[in-house]
This record gives C-alpha cells, sequence and structure tokens, in this order.
C-alpha cells in the first residue's frame, strides 16, 4: 500500500483493493495541488461500514473521491435501485455503486444483511448526515445495520481545517447508541468542515 509522509495508506490484505494506476495518479495530483494528505490506517477486516463526516458541501464529494482515489481500496455506496435500469446503471456499478430497494421486505437494514451475507468483502461508505444542511440528528441506519449485520463501523472524515482525508478508527456498535457514539461525536467536534454553519453533531 502507499506511504508516503503526505500519503500514508495501511490496510491488512484482507481488505479489498481496487488497484488503478490512473485513478491514483488523478487523486494524487488533485490533493497535492491542493495541499491535502491522506491517513487511512484499516486492520485486517474484509467487511466493514464507514461513515464519513462532515458532509456540508459539493467539494466534500471531490476531496473524497480524491482520496479514495489515492487509497486504491474498493468502497462501495448504496443508490436507490431504479437509477441502475437505465444507461447509468453499468456506470454506477463500476464506480461502486450497489442497487437496493428500500420498500423489500425487512427494509434496508435487511437488505444490507443479505448484501453482507453475499460478499467475501465490501467496505460500505455511508453518510450518517444524510444531506448537506444542517442536521442536528444523526440517521441512525447505518448503526442498525453494522449490528445486524455483525461487522465494524470505520469513521471516516474530511477536514478541510488541516486539510486531511482519511479513517481515525473502527468500533463494534454495542447496542448502546449513546456510548457507542459520545466517542465519535467527540472526534467529529474537532473536524472543520467546508461549511461549518451547515454541519452539528449531536449532543450525547
Amino acid at each position: 500500500m502507499a506511504h508516503t509522509e503526505r500519503f500514508i495508506v495501511e490496510a491488512g490484505p484482507s481488505v479489498p483493493r481496487a488497484p488503478n494506476a490512473f485513478r491514483y495518479w488523478v487523486g494524487r495530483s488533485i490533493l497535492t495541488l491542493t495541499g491535502w494528505s491522506v491517513d487511512v490506517r484499516l486492520p485486517d477486516e474484509p467487511k466493514l461500514i464507514i461513515i464519513a463526516a462532515p458532509h456540508s458541501s459539493n467539494w466534500d464529494f471531490v476531496y473524497g473521491l480524491a482520496a479514495i482515489f489515492v487509497t486504491q481500496l474498493h468502497f462501495n455506496f448504496f443508490g436507490k435501485h431504479t437509477l441502475f435500469k437505465g444507461p447509468l446503471g453499468g456506470l454506477f456499478r463500476r464506480v461502486g455503486g450497489i442497487p437496493v430497494d428500500r420498500t423489500a421486505p425487512g427494509g434496508l437494514v435487511a437488505e444490507t444483511v443479505r448484501i453482507f451475507e453475499s460478499r467475501p468483502q465490501l467496505l460500505l461508505a455511508l453518510t450518517p448526515e444524510g444531506t448537506r444542511s444542517r442536521v442536528t440528528v444523526w440517521k441512525r441506519g447505518f448503526w442498525h445495520m453494522a449490528q445486524a449485520a455483525n461487522v465494524p463501523v470505520a469513521v471516516a472524515y474530511i477536514d478541510y481545517k488541516r486539510k486531511k482525508a482519511g479513517i481515525e478508527w473502527l468500533f463494534r456498535p454495542t447496542g448502546n447508541w449513546e456510548a457507542d457514539m459520545r466517542p465519535v461525536f467527540e472526534f467529529y467536534r474537532t473536524v472543520g468542515a467546508k461549511r461549518p454553519d451547515n454541519f452539528a453533531v449531536e449532543q450525547p
């Protein structure tokens, strides 16, 4: 894995990869030109739910995607199943999209469990804020999914104060939302959003 002073990427052998020289060059070029760094250190976990915050600006997508390209890891995301039926369906799948039907029996949590059980490796990235607008109560879907699928949650960030993107640590949900999320919220309070007025975390 890549490991330079500016771009640190360490991951166990079971973590899914997506090596691509062109994407790596694009991501590295964007981050180098803008003065950003990456610090991702993952243990040997083949399946993870990754929560990413802050989500306050369209620029989050630019720097987040550039960081993903630099890691050369294979990330996935959920998309409405109808989006995958048209001509863009193949493109969505190639960039990591997974179609989900929120109306399926058992809802999205049951669908997530089924998807995790059907794959030997999966890094599923989610945004618990659910919107770029300011919210003071985060969606708990990721937490319920992780419990039901019995997978850890990785805490990812895009920090505009430090110009740094990465993954801070992992935790396994215990069934106590407040206890599980207290250190997560405390950490995110130290992270600088592109638009601070659009970012808030819950009070544990």
